[in-house]
């Protein structure tokens, strides 16, 4: 029984970036960058998320 939470394989873009928070080389995103906002590596973004007040609504 499916239960809404098969998604299946996320596409993956691969190209050659910089991270903004550490400099590291970032290879592979779950999405297309515009150009526009800064880029992090998985290490940076998971300190950047878990560093964020959490959302109240």
């Amino acid at each position: 029984m499916n239960q809404g939470n098969d998604f299946g394989q996320r596409q993956m873009y691969q190209g050659s970036w910089t991270c903004s928070g550490c400099g590291a080389e970032i290879k592979e995103l779950p999405f297309e960058p515009d150009g526009d906002r800064p880029l992090y590596c998985r290490d940076c973004h998971q300190q950047r998320k878990s560093s964020r007040p959490k959302r109240r609504f």
